[in-house]
């Protein structure tokens, strides 16, 4: 006769095969051979150990793809695509037509996940059947991955209004694989805020909410899009806005202020602007 321990041991992996859910990560990485083994270590080591890792190398001239084959050798969970360089939205919109999870979650190349991260949120949407998309808290490490600070992206409140002005949706974020197939998954023409315009798009028809936990280490370097591109990826934001303006039909009524460095401003054009 089966002992009680063994009784329940049982019953916890029969619960947790229950509840486990097939995750899809995607990665696109362009000569990040720094980096790129930490990201993948830190996917690697998550508790919740079903998922696919999609990583997409975008034509990189450094040791980023052998790197990525290297570690692919090694897991078969991870699935690694070599293509030519055509920039990170092509490439994520490529990736990402290789997804065959029910959630969806993307890690940049440079970052890295708790090893908590998949455990926490895919619980939470297990659990909150009615979310279409989680995110979390983040922590900013340096290029050594040393702890920098606490993200403040996500200390402001979200709402579907208040994301036309503020990306609190920061890192990490995960989601229902639907409600990304729903409203077309991301924009190729975005080389910048492909993440916004997504998220944007998603906050018109799904429900997201906000995992107050710290599952995310993004990483500021010399090298990061946030130093050598702010310019560039402030039009695309501003792009991603004046987009979503035009699917709440609310382009008539409110005018983008957009200034460099700055954080952009909605105006009512009858009220505030004296129009």
């Amino acid at each position: 006769m089966a002992s009680d321990s063994y009784i329940f041991q049982g019953f916890n992996q029969l619960v947790l095969h229950k509840f486990m859910v097939k995750v899809s990560l995607v990665t696109t990485v362009f000569n990040r051979d720094k980096y790129i083994s930490a990201a993948i270590e830190s996917v690697l080591s998550q508790q919740h150990r079903d998922f696919e890792y999609i990583i997409w190398d975008d034509g990189s001239t450094d040791n980023s793809l052998e790197i990525a084959n290297f570690y692919a050798q090694q897991d078969s969970r991870i699935k690694v695509i070599s293509a030519n360089h055509e920039g990170r939205g092509i490439a994520l919109s490529k990736a990402c037509q290789h997804l065959t999870g029910k959630y969806f979650g993307l890690v940049d190349s440079d970052d890295l996940l708790s090893v908590d991260c998949l455990a926490e949120t895919v619980n939470f949407l297990n659990l909150n059947t009615h979310v279409d998309l989680v995110y979390t808290n983040y922590v900013v490490v340096d290029a050594d991955s040393q702890f920098k600070g606490y993200g403040t992206n996500s200390d402001v409140v979200y709402s579907p209004e208040k994301l036309l002005t503020e990306f609190m949706v920061f890192h990490f974020r995960l989601m229902k694989t639907s409600i990304f197939e729903k409203v077309g998954g991301f924009d190729p023409t975005f080389n910048y805020c492909q993440d916004y315009d997504l998220c944007l798009k998603i906050s018109e028809v799904g429900e997201i909410q906000h995992l107050k936990k710290p599952l995310y280490y993004y990483r500021q370097h010399s090298g990061s899009i946030s130093f050598d591109k702010r310019l560039e990826q402030l039009l695309f934001s501003k792009r991603a806005i004046e987009d979503a303006l035009k699917r709440r039909n609310m382009d008539a009524a409110f005018e983008l202020e957009f200034q460099i460095f700055a954080r952009c401003t909605l105006y009512r054009k009858s009220v505030d602007r004296g129009q």
